[in-house]
Formats: structure tokens, C-alpha cells, sequence
């Protein structure tokens, strides 16, 4: 669909009275709550919240910030992590994400005092570099100079550059998003046009040859970058960004994702939906929204977790997921967490939701050990095998980055709005204050040990107003009821939709869910010979004391985020 100058001025207008009239997440993500708004009760949710936090907090930040000072040509204050060293600098970046974030959900201090220091410090390599440029890539000076000159293969000499500096756009972002801090987005648009003045010296041709090479979400960044300023160079970029290869194929609802790397292709599509989300650009929803299905439907595990070996299996080699060590890996959900939320923020679908409980519960929260907080890489589907767990300051994996990240965004979907509803997307104990309505409630569970939750108002300025209560997929017609003064709003409403709750309401009224959670059976896509028990959303396990778990916990050796020992049966 062609966006006519009329509608990219109104796009125009719309980005920069958002970008200074709202506060922290929904300056770019409509109709969600800042993570502050929403504060987890006790759960599961709130101990991984917290204990991430102190592990956070147990980082040399300097020995962080070392890759982007040496790049800069200032002396660092501590040597670089020699994990991973040729990627230095990609975690640096998840870091800043995660202490902005994790400041927005906990109000701790410390976040933001670490937060405020990276920025400063990497404030220092920017300035010295001159151009706009901040990065840890390792002699990414260097590179950067030949890809202006068109000589893209360059790329292949490095550990997938672009996707180390966009963990860098990502972080300066969130620092201002979750952080709240100017400075940080100032830094941002720095970089943003250092990136879109490389790229626009590129032809189409040594464009897509360049994005051969994983870049993770610079397509995302660039859509925000539009978002905050209304600059159409970064929409222009952002597109630039698409990878044909991918875009030309999803967007025509063809799959062509067999045993490509998984976690190239899942940032491409969130990607996608913020350009969809900004432009309303058919091509890219559909691109968008025909990725996640596939994805989340066709080619994931009962977890919500995909990939073997990083890659994603035919149709016809789906029996190997039974066979490896190297499972669904945890970069993967983090990025379709994001699509998900994203297609749901554009249409509210059930479906969306009922996919990001899953991932949720049986994959992220389950990727950080309940006692140390180090992460998980892989989670191997091989029966009875186990994982590996990250220790502080020593693995420096792309899952040790998204992990530091993923446990403090567990408020971000409970709870969603439109101009007009609440919506209750998620069973998790929280408490709501919804500022702008003069709404605030308390949800009190203990999901999914029951299928009971108590939403109580415990303030409401406004007598009218809807409440809309996610009916899932996985309870079956008539097993969920939904009670409101005597009056059971759940009746006629059937699973995959939204039980709708208009009436007038005041102070004290709850509302009352009871849903049932039954066992059921889902079998291994293409294998049904192999099946996964769930009770309600939950799949289920056992635990197994005996068995070579070597390397349970990593050292920095290259592969030690695999499960080596001989733990696991194959049948």
C-alpha cells in the first residue's frame, strides 16, 4: 500500500506529539502500561524479577564498557571479558537494556546509578569518535570504513558485526524508554545517523549481499529512530534493513525458513511489524503476522521455544529435536515474545496471547536458575537431558544478554488498554495503576497451581468502563467462568476470544475467574509418536537425580553453554 505525503505528514505529527506528551513505554509501544504501572505480587514472576536484579548487580561494568572504550581509543578501566571476545560489546549493550528496564519494573536505585555511569562512559567514546559512532565490534573502525566503500564482504571477516551494534541502539533506546534518560536518546539519534549515512552510500546490490550476514533488529531500531523524531531517512533505512531474501517471501505468505538460522530470521520480523505498526503498510503486516504464524504454530515445541541446533528443522527432519542437545534457544522466545506483543498491540487477538503464556511460563521464566540467576542457552527436548546455567562475569552468550533482560518485563503484558478497555491478558499476581482512567486493582492468584484469580478495584474514578478477560484457547467451551455481582459474563462467550465486562462499576467490586485446568495431550508436530502433557498452560516434567551433568554450570570455554555429558535417553 502507497503511503500518500497527506498521510506520512499526519505519521509525522502522530510521532512527535507521542514522542513528548507521553511517559516511558508508550512513547513507542501504544496501548501498553509503563513497567512501573504494574507491580508483581508475590509469584514465581516476582522472585525471578528480584533475584535478577542482585545478579545484574553482580556485573563488572566496566570490564562492559571496556570493548567500546578501546574502540574509541580511551584507556578502559578493566580488561574485556575473554568469553565470546571476538562478539565483545554485544552484551554491554543487552546490559544497559536491562538496567533501564529492570529500574522501569522495581524502582531500585542501584539500576539507574549503574545505568547513569554506562552512559556517561559510553557518552566519553562517543564524543571521542566524532561521527555519531558508538560500538564495542571489535577494529569496527576499520570495517566500518570499507562497507562505506562498498566492500560488504567485509562483514564475513567479523563475528556478526551489525548484530553486535544493534545491541548498542537497543540499549540507548531503553535507557531512554524504560530510563527515562534525554541524553541517552540524543545518543541514539547519533548513531542513528552515523548507521543511515554508511547505508545510503550502499546500492541495493551490496546492500542485500551485506544482510546475508545476521544484523539482528536493525530494522527495528530504524522504525523506532522514525517513530521518536519523524525522520523519514530512518524509515527509509529501516525498510533498507528488510532483507529480501526473507521480506519477499513472507510477505507473499510463502515459508521458505527450512534450516535457516532461526534467531537471524526472528529480529527480521519484528522488524517488520514496527514498520507495519507505524505504516500501515500491507506488505509488511502481512510479513509480520504470516512469520509468527508459521513460527509459533508450525515450527515450535510444546515450550513456545524453536530451533535445533539453532536452525530450523523440514518438515521432514522434525525428529531431531528428540535427538540433540542444542534445543529451542532462548534468543528465539525473547524475540517472538516481542512480535507477539507487537501483532497484539496492532490487533488484539487472543491467539497472541495465548502463544505468549505459553513462552512465558514454560520457556522464559524457566531459562533462569531459581537460585543463582545464572541463564540458560539451549533447552533440549531430548528426553530426560538438561541444561546448562551461565555464571556471573564469565559466559558472555547472546542468551546471557537476552536473559538479563527477560525478567524484568514479565508486567509488560498483563495488562494492556484501549481508548476505551482494560484488557486482562495474563494470570499473574500484579497489582494495576491505570493513571490516565483512575483505575487501579489488585489481581490476587495462585496460577496456575489453580485456575482461580481475583481481580479487586480498589479505585475507579469512572463508573463506566470495559473490562475485557482473555478467554483461552486451551480451556474447553463452558469450563471458565467469569463473575461479576452474581452475574457470570463467561456464559456466552466461547475460548480464543474476549469476554467483554461493560457495566458500571465502583470501588470493592471483583471480578471473580475460575477457570478449569485440565490435562491434556499435544503431540510433536510431524511425530505424533512423541506427546507433551500439559495441565491447563502448563507443560509438565519430572525431575530426574541421576545422570552425567556435565558443565551444569559453564566456564568460559567457547561451547559451554552445551550440554555435554550423556544425560538423556533417546527412544
Amino acid at each position: 500500500m502507497m503511503i500518500n505525503k497527506k498521510n506520512k505528514g499526519a505519521i509525522l505529527l502522530l510521532a512527535l506529539a507521542l514522542s513528548s506528551s507521553v511517559v516511558a513505554q508508550e512513547k513507542l509501544y501504544h496501548h501498553t502500561f509503563d513497567l512501573g504501572d504494574v507491580k508483581l505480587l508475590e509469584s514465581p514472576f516476582l522472585h525471578a524479577q528480584n533475584l535478577n536484579v542482585e545478579t545484574l548487580l553482580e556485573y563488572d561494568v566496566d570490564r562492559l564498557l571496556a570493548p567500546f572504550l578501546k574502540e574509541a581509543g580511551i584507556e578502559p578501566k578493566a580488561p574485556s571479558f575473554t568469553n565470546w571476545i571476538d562478539l565483545d560489546g554485544h552484551v554491554g549493550g543487552h546490559y544497559l537494556s536491562a538496567l533501564a528496564i529492570h529500574y522501569a519494573s522495581t524502582g531500585d536505585v542501584r539500576c539507574k546509578e549503574r545505568m547513569e555511569y554506562m552512559l556517561a562512559e559510553l557518552k566519553r567514546c562517543q564524543d571521542k569518535n566524532g561521527d555519531g559512532y558508538l560500538g564495542g565490534v571489535p577494529n569496527g573502525e576499520n570495517l566500518w570504513k570499507e562497507v562505506k566503500k562498498g566492500n560488504v564482504g567485509e562483514v564475513w571477516k567479523y563475528w556478526v558485526p551489525w548484530y553486535n551494534l544493534h545491541k548498542t541502539y537497543a540499549g540507548l533506546r531503553d535507557a531512554w524508554l524504560y530510563g527515562n534518560n534525554e541524553e541517552a536518546k540524543d545518543m541514539f539519534i547519533k548513531l542513528s545517523n552515523w548507521g543511515a549515512n554508511l547505508v545510503a552510500a550502499l546500492s541495493d546490490e551490496e546492500m542485500e549481499s551485506m544482510l546475508g550476514n545476521e544484523f539482528g533488529g536493525m530494522n527495528e531500531v530504524y522504525a523506532d529512530a522514525y517513530q521518536i523524531t519523524g525522520d523519514e531517512r530512518y524509515l527509509t533505512t529501516a525498510k533498507r534493513f528488510s532483507h529480501k531474501q526473507i521480506f519477499d517471501s513472507v510477505s507473499k505468505r510463502v515459508d521458505n525458513l527450512d534450516n535457516m538460522h532461526a534467531n537471524t530470521q526472528v529480529p527480521k520480523a519484528v522488524g517488520y511489524q514496527r514498520v507495519a505498526e507505524l505504516t500501515k503498510e500491507e506488505d509488511y503486516t502481512v510479513a509480520a503476522d504470516f512469520f509468527w504464524d508459521i513460527v509459533s504454530q508450525n515450527r515450535s515445541l510444546s515450550l513456545g521455544g524453536n530451533s535445533r541446533r539453532e536452525h530450523f528443522p523440514s518438515q521432514q527432519d522434525f525428529l531431531s529435536y528428540m535427538e540433540e542437545r542444542e534445543g529451542p534457544e532462548s534468543c528465539n522466545t525473547n524475540n517472538m515474545l516481542k512480535l507477539a506483543g507487537g501483532l497484539f498491540r496492532m490487533n488484539p487477538d487472543v491467539k497472541y496471547m495465548d502463544f505468549y503464556e505459553k513462552a512465558l511460563y514454560n520457556h522464559i521464566l524457566s531459562t533462569q536458575h531459581p537460585e543463582h540467576g545464572g541463564y540458560v542457552y539451549f533447552t533440549s527436548a531430548r528426553p530426560a537431558h538438561y541444561r546448562v546455567y551461565s555464571q556471573v562475569n564469565s559466559a558472555m552468550w547472546c542468551c546471557v544478554g537476552t536473559g538479563m533482560e527477560n525478567h524484568g518485563k514479565y508486567g509488560e503484558m498483563i495488562y494492556t488498554h484501549d481508548e476505551e478497555a482494560l484488557y486482562i491478558n495474563l494470570f499473574v499476581a500484579s497489582k494495576l495503576d491505570w493513571e490516565e482512567k483512575g483505575i487501579k486493582l489488585t489481581q490476587h492468584t495462585d496460577f496456575p497451581a489453580s485456575g482461580k484469580s481475583t481481580l479487586t478495584i480498589d479505585e475507579i474514578k469512572s463508573t463506566t468502563a470495559k473490562v475485557l478477560v482473555r478467554y483461552p484457547t486451551w480451556i474447553s467451551a463452558g469450563k471458565m467462568k467469569v463473575i461479576v455481582g452474581g452475574k457470570d459474563y463467561a456464559a456466552s462467550s466461547q475460548p480464543g476470544s474476549y469476554i467483554v465486562i461493560d457495566r458500571k462499576w465502583q470501588k470493592g467490586d471483583k471480578i471473580e475467574v475460575d477457570m478449569a485446568m485440565e490435562f491434556r495431550v499435544e503431540e510433536l508436530k510431524h511425530q505424533p509418536e512423541y506427546i507433551s502433557i500439559f495441565r491447563g498452560p502448563i507443560l509438565m516434567g519430572s525431575k530426574i537425580d541421576k545422570g552425567d551433568l556435565s558443565g551444569l554450570v559453564a566456564d568460559d570455554h567457547r561451547w559451554g553453554h552445551i550440554a555435554h555429558g550423556f544425560f538423556g535417553v533417546f527412544i
